[in-house]
């Protein structure tokens, strides 16, 4: 039998004769997580953002109550894990709490087996946090097609009693437009209920538009007049729903999207609230197990406790003590990226913590924000972390260079403030540090590094450089302009740069290479920044470039031109090593 075979058209078993009674959805899940973010925002980039789910949770609660609505909130079990009292208040003030799955993910990257394993391991931490059965599914991206109906018959084996992740779009569904309704889905002797996200129907095609995009991205009167003609021509609910994020209008603005995409996600924040309200004031909506007649029951026996895996903690050999090794973080105008900056570092102490003894360095130069009042909020009472605050704006090779001088280890390392390359990277970059080695320096243009979401002008720009830069010093490096490095202080230290801003991140291999010190290249993952402006001027940029190249190249030249190049980048997992002339 095909999954949907086994379907009924028939009308919902409570609610169907109150013409007026509609259906409110809220996804509970903060603003990184949106699926229109997906190929920005990675899973595990999750625990660097501040989290807003919170805040924006109790916002919407307050708005519900206040307009006497009762809601069902589809919850990521992630978040059921994280942050269990905020799912146990859901219950509490007596609104339905239903599954959004465990990870992010479309159907379609999941196979029968994967899918029934995020359906098991997201009602478990659900029903974990708010001691109540989980009745309810929503995919947590995108929606099912007929050929994804095979997930109903996986979701009324593991007990649930109803779904809702269809949403009508165009011919999505064929000649069954029937669909658009609550239905009945039927796997051998078990049914369960299919609520549809509602579209409307014109000429034949289903349109959407139940989500928060379509009531805050259209003129209010055209919403008021679609929940009109709807509840004047239909018996079934219309079921809306949004993001509790959507009731923020102080939202992050995460600048590694594409503009759509922020107009997407930040358009009519603040006049949301009160559209919202205005609709639930005007009609009576209610959760999809109240509509149904179904009552989400407590527990007889909860779930497992929650089991976190705790990292093997490999002592130190007799004798071996941590290597104390400081990082420097040049900061200017970086207000917005602090919070994202705090919680990267805090994963990254945790996580090198059994070897290395991390302090840090922050250098603000000279900001015209709140950068230096929020690093004083973030970091200023921590023993392991030094603020230092430049007189003026000098550049990043000059914040850099402060930093190194203020640094009581031998090892230092240089991190972007953004966090364009993953901090924990330094993991396989410090033991490259060894002797003789003066400079490590990350690349994401060796042939085992990469990049992610880089605008193409910007990575034509950067290659172009470093060809240059490889000719006129004779190191086979892939990348000249790297912040993101592993320093010997001693090496650093008394070096007098002419340039202080992006040029004098060149010019410090530049005057290493012509020293005849040993630079190590590793590859790299390089990211686009996810928050705030990049501080570079282009133009002024490439002037700057080209004038340091002519100007290593007269010294190249003085020097009679003598070359010893390094080997060229290796193609396996060896780093690749640089030896200047």
């Amino acid at each position: 039998m095909n999954a949907w075979e086994g379907s009924t058209r028939v009308a919902p078993a409570a609610g169907a004769g109150e013409a007026r009674s509609h259906v409110v959805t809220v996804a509970l899940e903060d603003y990184f997580q949106a699926a229109a973010l997906g190929g920005v925002v990675q899973p595990r980039q999750w625990s660097r953002f501040e989290k807003r789910v919170e805040r924006n949770t109790r916002t919407t609660l307050d708005l519900l109550a206040s307009a006497g609505a009762k809601a069902t909130f589809f919850v990521q079990g992630w978040i059921a894990d994280e942050m269990p009292e905020l799912v146990a208040e859901l219950v509490h003030r007596g609104h339905e709490v239903a599954s959004k799955g465990y990870q992010h993910r479309f159907i379609r990257e999941m196979d029968r087996g994967e899918f029934r394993e995020d359906v098991i391991r997201a009602r478990e931490a659900i029903e974990r946090a708010c001691g109540r059965k989980v009745l309810g599914y929503r995919i947590a991206r995108g929606s099912f097609a007929l050929e994804d109906l095979w997930a109903l018959d996986v979701l009324s084996e593991e007990g649930l009693a109803y779904d809702s992740s269809i949403y009508p779009r165009l011919r999505s569904l064929g000649s069954e437009g029937w669909r658009r309704f609550p239905f009945q889905h039927r796997s051998g002797d078990r049914q369960l209920w299919e609520v549809p996200l509602s579209s409307l129907s014109l000429a034949g095609l289903s349109i959407p538009f139940a989500g928060g995009f379509y009531f805050r991205q259209l003129p209010h009167f055209i919403a008021q007049g679609v929940l009109r003609r709807w509840t004047q021509l239909n018996q079934a609910p219309f079921v809306l729903h949004f993001h509790v994020w959507e009731l923020d209008p102080a939202l992050p603005q995460i600048t590694a999207a594409g503009r759509f995409t922020q107009l997407r996600q930040h358009r009519n924040l603040e006049q949301m609230p009160e559209r919202l309200a205005d609709h639930l004031r005007t009609y009576r909506f209610q959760g999809i197990a109240d509509y149904l007649g179904l009552r989400q029951e407590p527990l007889a026996q909860a779930p497992a406790p929650l089991v976190r895996a705790v990292p093997e903690v490999v002592p130190l050999a007799p004798g071996q003590e941590r290597l104390p090794v400081t990082v420097v973080v040049p900061c200017y105008n970086e207000e917005l990226v602090l919070p994202y900056l705090s919680n990267a570092l805090e994963d990254l102490k945790r996580d090198l913590a059994r070897a290395h003894d991390l302090r840090f360095v922050f250098v603000d130069d000279g900001s015209t924000d709140e950068t230096w009042p929020q690093l004083g909020r973030i970091f200023g009472a921590r023993p392991d972390c030094t603020l230092l605050k430049q007189p003026r704006n000098m550049g990043v090779a000059a914040a850099i260079m402060a930093g190194i001088k203020a640094a009581g280890t031998e090892l230092v390392c240089s991190i972007d403030c953004d966090c364009t390359y993953d901090p924990h990277q330094l993991q396989d970059m410090i033991p490259l540090f060894g002797e003789g080695v003066d400079l490590v320096t990350a690349s994401p243009y060796h042939p085992l590094g990469g990049v992610m979401n880089v605008p193409p002008w910007r990575l034509v720009l950067s290659k172009t450089l470093s060809r240059m830069y490889r000719l006129v010093l004779g190191q086979r490096l892939c990348t000249f302009t790297s912040c993101f490095r592993v320093y010997r202080r001693s090496a650093f230290v008394g070096l007098e740069l002419r340039e202080g801003g992006f040029l004098g991140v060149a010019e410090m291999v530049g005057i290493l290479a012509l020293r005849g010190s040993r630079i190590v290249e590793h590859p790299a993952l390089l990211e686009v920044r996810m928050l705030g402006r990049s501080k570079m001027k282009i133009l002024r940029t490439i002037l700057g470039h080209l004038k340091l190249l002519v100007r290593f190249t007269a010294q190249r030249l003085r020097r009679g031109w003598t070359v010893k190049p390094g080997p060229a980048p290796a193609a396996s997992g060896d780093h690749p090593t640089g030896q200047g002339a």
